[in-house]
């Protein structure tokens, strides 16, 4: 299904990010490219290494690539993406692709996706994502076209009970193939 799909994976700094390992080994076990974008945030959560290892691809976690590369890469891992997927999705990230911030690799990477299929899967605590500052940039990034799968309810990393609980990663990668299939169907 996932043939031939080149996804642009971006991972940010909530708890959840030790889940989305696991996404891309589905991914990459599914026969599409992955080449993962994390913030320094993630990095602190899950070491890029973990990623490179299920997806068989170079991690990118900085804006100011090698020198020796004389690719600017928020623009070639642009090109190279058929769909962007963001996992977990926290209010931070949110905030910034609602607003066009861009100050590291993966906002600045995914400013440039702005018509590549993405979708975004929350995660934070309830009361983050209850704040009525997330709902207005999420209705923000709807508008856009940005799809979204979960946040679910269940135990969240501070220990309460509710909202906010990243999908798991079977249910993400479901939402990929779908999106996946309607830009198939987009293209016939």
């Amino acid at each position: 299904m996932l043939k031939e799909h080149n996804i642009l994976l971006g991972v940010t700094g909530g708890i959840a990010a030790y889940k989305v390992v696991d996404l891309a080994s589905k991914l990459a076990a599914a026969g599409a490219g992955v080449r993962t974008v994390m913030t320094d945030s993630a990095c602190q959560l899950v070491g890029p290494k973990s990623f490179e290892a299920v997806t068989r691809a170079p991690v990118y976690t900085s804006l100011w690539s090698d020198p020796e590369d004389h690719e600017t890469t928020h623009i070639s891992l642009a090109d190279w993406a058929r769909i962007v997927v963001v996992a977990p999705a926290t209010a931070n990230i949110l905030g910034k692709v609602a607003h066009g911030i861009c100050d590291d690799l993966l906002t600045t990477t995914l400013c440039t996706c702005w018509a590549t299929p993405m979708l975004f899967a929350p995660a934070m605590n309830t009361r983050m994502w209850e704040n009525p500052a997330t709902q207005r940039n999420l209705e923000t990034l709807r508008g856009m076209g940005v799809r979204m799968v979960g946040p679910v309810a269940g135990r969240l990393a501070c220990g309460t009970e509710g909202m906010g609980r990243m999908a798991e990663p079977q249910e993400i990668l479901a939402a990929i193939e779908t999106l996946a299939a309607e830009a198939v169907e987009n293209r016939g």
